[in-house]
Parts: C-alpha cells; structure tokens; sequence
C-alpha cells in the first residue's frame, strides 16, 4: 500500500514506515504544504501521516480518492481535521496524545510563567546588548511566584500537569471546567471555581482548553476586563482561544502586568503589536518540542498507520464509531 508523509518528522519512526514494505513518499519540502501540493502529491495513497498545518475534510478525502483508508495526526490535537466529514467517508482519524506530549507542554507553560514573572527574557536582552553595568537595587524587579494564585482554565491532562508543578512554588490554584473534580482537588490541592472568580482573584492565568466553537475567543474583552489588575496571561494551547486584539488593549491599559503566548490566533502569522511589547514573551508553537514527546507522537502515528492498514483497530481514534464503517 501507499503512504503519504507530509514533512519530515524528527526521530526514528519514519524508519519502521521504510521498512513496512510499504510504498512510502516522503515530502521533499522542509515547510507547510500548500492545498495544491498536499492534493497533488497525496493523490492515490492509502494513508496520510498529516501535521497540524495540513488542513483535512472531506473535500481533500474526494480528491486523493476513495483507497485513502486513514489519516494520522502527527498533533496532540485535531482541529486540522474534520472529523465528521472524514467519519461520513468511512476514514478513520488518529491523534498522538501522550504522557510525554503533555509532560512537555506543562513544562513549557511553567518556563513562560517564570519567564514572565522574573522577567527572564527582558533581561537577557539587556545583558547581550551592552545594558549590564553592575548589580542596581532596582533592576527588572519581578513578582515572587511563593503565595499567589494561579487560575488554570481546563482541568485535562496537561491542566493538571501544570496544577501538580504549583505546589513546589507554594501557590494557591483554583481550576474551571465543566463540573467539579472532587478526586482532583483531593489529589492535587486545587479548588474548583467559576470563571469569574478565578479570573478576579488569580495572579496568573493559564489556558488549557481544547479549541471549540465555545472557547474561541473565548478570552476576549469582556473577559480581560474581569482578570485582575496586574496579572499575567499563559496560552500554550490554542491561538484562537484568545482576542489578540483584545489581549493587546488588556496590557495597553495596564489591566495585564505581561502575556506569554506559545500559540496564535492567526499562525504563523503574529500580531505586530505584541511583537513590540516589552511585557510579551512569545514562542513559535514549540510546547511540545521535546526530543521525547516527538519521538512518542512519531511512533504513536506511524503505529496507527500499520495497525489500519493491517487490519487492526488503532488506539486514539478522534470518533471510535468510524471502525465499523471503515474503508477497507
């Protein structure tokens, strides 16, 4: 069978893909793949090992044809994906969440945290172009992390990852989701509180939603007119959930003390004016970017790939119901 990679991945699971006895093509480019390029190259294959820049529905499924079997997501996530257009056909969909994914990630919203509250990165550009004269009393003074409160919005895996951290910085946390989790504010000594409330009383705050119809946007300038004055915003999960406009007025006005931002509402596009704030640490989308976490996503996808194409029902499938009604 034929199986289609849209760029090179880091790692050695591409190897188990060579040495399958499967015909595999590899894209040539070092870079997103246009529509164009994706159609013409994909045309005729059987499986799709896709990024998160590679934008799937069920028009892309038409036009490289009905032998195309599944598309596996070399992402966390899926919102490049839709899936139920990809169900209707009978494609099955396949994700890479892991322990050393969201390990990372958690990781990465922590280095920001203490990037923006110690003012790491201000700092560093000071001392590399010449600014450091000698120790001064009152040189990039930052906040104690020890008392304050962090507000972690969406409780999932990698929400409780970050949770877990704040105990070592002696931090109050208060987390939102759908309902309360009594088993996690037993284990890891969070407190469960609207949206409102923990947006008012939280230090920092940290977005770890899925991106929806109902959370994009969902940090915009009604919200940020609620956050307490001088606290911090962290985003390592989807751009759109934030209002850049509105984020950029927030720290104009002195609501926000600082913003870090991992992800963007227009990737990889960036909004000028957050470039050019002092208080703004920005990363190009590199949260997962372990040696660890991408060898895990990059075997997790190159599995799923054998195991349909062999017959066998693959783990993290996005909609369970397709198995059934698969291509085969």
């Amino acid at each position: 069978m034929k199986i289609f990679v849209t760029r090179k991945i880091p790692g050695g699971a591409l190897d188990r893909l060579y040495q399958s006895g499967n015909e595999v093509i590899v894209s040539e480019f070092d870079r997103p793949l246009t529509p164009e390029e994706l159609l013409d190259m994909g045309k005729g294959v059987d499986a799709l090992l896709t990024l998160l820049t590679d934008k799937i529905n069920g028009e892309v499924v038409d036009a490289i044809g009905p032998q195309l079997k599944i598309v596996s997501n070399y992402a966390a996530g899926f919102d490049n994906i839709n899936v139920s257009e990809l169900s209707e056909r009978g494609v099955v969909a396949v994700n890479t969440p892991s322990d050393e994914v969201n390990e990372a990630v958690a990781e990465h919203t922590w280095a920001l945290l203490l990037a923006l509250a110690r003012r790491i990165v201000e700092a560093d550009e000071a001392v590399k172009r010449g600014a450091y004269s000698g120790w001064e009393p009152a040189i990039f003074l930052g906040v104690s992390l020890s008392g304050k409160t962090l507000g972690i919005i969406g409780l999932g895996r990698i929400g409780s990852m970050v949770a877990r951290r704040a105990r070592g910085y002696n931090m109050r946390v208060f987390y939102n989701k759908r309902s309360p989790d009594p088993e996690a504010e037993k284990e890891l000594g969070v407190e469960f509180a609207d949206l409102d409330r923990l947006l008012g009383e939280s230090d920092f705050v940290s977005l770890h939603v899925p991106l929806t119809d109902e959370t994009r946007h969902m940090m915009n300038a009604g919200t940020f007119a609620k956050m307490k004055k001088g606290s911090f915003l962290i985003n390592t999960a989807r751009g759109p959930i934030v209002d850049e406009h509105a984020l950029v007025n927030a720290l104009r006005e002195g609501r926000l003390a600082g913003a870090a931002l991992d992800v963007y509402d227009a990737e990889p596009n960036v909004n000028p004016e957050l470039i050019n704030m002092e208080n703004v640490v920005l990363t190009p989308h590199i949260a997962s970017a372990t040696w660890e976490a991408r060898e895990k996503m990059g075997q997790m996808a190159v599995d799923a790939i054998l195991k349909t194409l062999g017959g066998e029902k693959p783990e993290n499938m996005v909609d369970e119901d397709v198995w059934e009604k698969r291509r085969i």
